[in-house]
């Protein structure tokens, strides 16, 4: 390594971040499959998917497969907060019972990952129950910032589809950089039928439920839910052993509106600067856990940045098989099962998958096996180019 290299990487570590190890855990998931991390675990290790024929129509003038929760296990106020925030709030109370964290001190930050925020607030009735202010995401945040005593203004990460990914990636600087000691990162999407209209018109929703990687994949499903994840510079604050966070990164390929970039260019270089940041090479890497939406142009996109990064040995899964597409919850959704993936040192089948459909040889994971979990990538891509890529390392 040359001096000057040397001395660019050093000023790097010292000058903009100090010397703090970064963790996350006390991970809670809402979704189809149950509202809590176990139940989430326990029915895909048996298989079930949450997703099913939804043949109500409330979304779409067809029979559509759907991902949804059952709305009426939802707690909390509704002539206080909406269906949104109270999932928020759920999910981020389940979270904090498995750490010990003060959601009221100056310490500690509230970060929302979302597309949407508060969409079913379009619906006039329900709309006509809260102040008009109450759809705008940023005041969302506030209400439910609130709600739990925090002093510092929430953070807002809206960035199409990697903004789970993203939110845990700015979580682990804001870490590093000491401005918190915790952050509080939570995810979520609700179904809606501007939601579902939109996809559709994209022609971009499977008839049937979605198969990532698989060489019959026609498109992909949605889903909805709320994932929560504790990020913090003190590993003795979890009930559990935390993971650390040692990498990630995002980029714009700039590529279409709403298609990726066919050689996988801006993924790629997500990949790449979370590996430098986290220094460690591909052969280090145990599991990847890829956004496979199973659309034709997301799964080989991102098969070719796996393979131009030397990951496509490594065992990779797609959650999307089990719980739909969750929009900007899926990031925290999905990193949330690769910390119990890790922990348990299981790798979960990627349901759906076949027979190979894209033209890397991906090791898709075809059977729950055991197997030691040590360093776990987890990507995303979404709308826009955009990309993000974070790393775990198990401690």
């Amino acid at each position: 390594m040359g001096t000057s290299e040397w001395t660019m990487k050093a000023h790097f570590r010292y000058f903009c971040f100090p010397m703090t190890e970064v963790f996350a855990g006390a991970e809670n998931i809402i979704s189809s499959l149950g509202f809590t991390i176990d139940e989430n675990v326990a029915n895909i290790l048996q298989g079930h998917s949450g997703i099913v024929i939804d043949k109500s129509m409330k979304y779409a003038p067809l029979d559509l497969p759907l991902s949804r929760i059952d709305h009426t296990n939802i707690k909390g106020d509704r002539s206080k907060y909406t269906g949104m925030e109270r999932m928020f709030i759920q999910s981020i109370e389940e979270c904090l019972s498995a750490a010990s964290i003060d959601t009221s001190s100056p310490d500690t930050l509230f970060l929302f990952s979302t597309t949407k925020g508060n969409i079913e607030l379009l619906d006039i009735e329900k709309a006509a129950k809260f102040d008009r202010e109450r759809i705008y995401l940023h005041e969302m945040a506030s209400v439910i910032g609130r709600h739990f005593g925090n002093p510092n203004t929430p953070v807002i990460v809206s960035n199409a589809c990697i903004s789970g990914v993203l939110g845990i990636v700015y979580a682990q600087r804001m870490v590093l950089s000491g401005k918190y000691k915790n952050v509080v990162v939570s995810g979520g999407d609700m179904m809606s039928e501007f939601i579902v209209s939109g996809f559709l018109s994209f022609q971009s929703l499977s008839e049937k439920p979605c198969k990532p990687f698989d060489k019959d994949r026609d498109g992909l499903t949605l889903g909805e839910g709320c994932g929560t994840i504790l990020i913090s510079a003190d590993a003795s604050v979890y009930r559990d052993v935390p993971v650390k966070v040692i990498g990630g990164a995002g980029s714009n390929d700039a590529n279409h509106i709403s298609g990726p970039s066919r050689t996988g260019e801006g993924l790629f270089i997500a990949i790449r600067q979370a590996m430098k940041q986290a220094e460690i090479e591909a052969p280090a890497f145990d599991f990847v856990s890829a956004h496979g939406t199973a659309t034709d142009y997301n799964d080989e996109m991102e098969a070719k940045a796996f393979g131009r990064a030397g990951l496509q040995d490594v065992a990779v899964n797609s959650f999307k098989g089990y719980l739909g597409h969750t929009l900007g919850a899926a990031g925290v959704i999905e990193s949330a099962l690769c910390l119990q993936s890790m922990r348990r040192n299981m790798l979960f089948r990627s349901a759906g998958y076949d027979d190979h459909g894209v033209s890397i040889d991906l090791n898709v994971i075809r059977e729950n096996k055991e197997g030691e979990i040590i360093n776990c990538l987890k990507t995303a891509s979404g709308f826009g180019g955009s990309n993000a890529a974070v790393i775990f390392q198990k401690m």
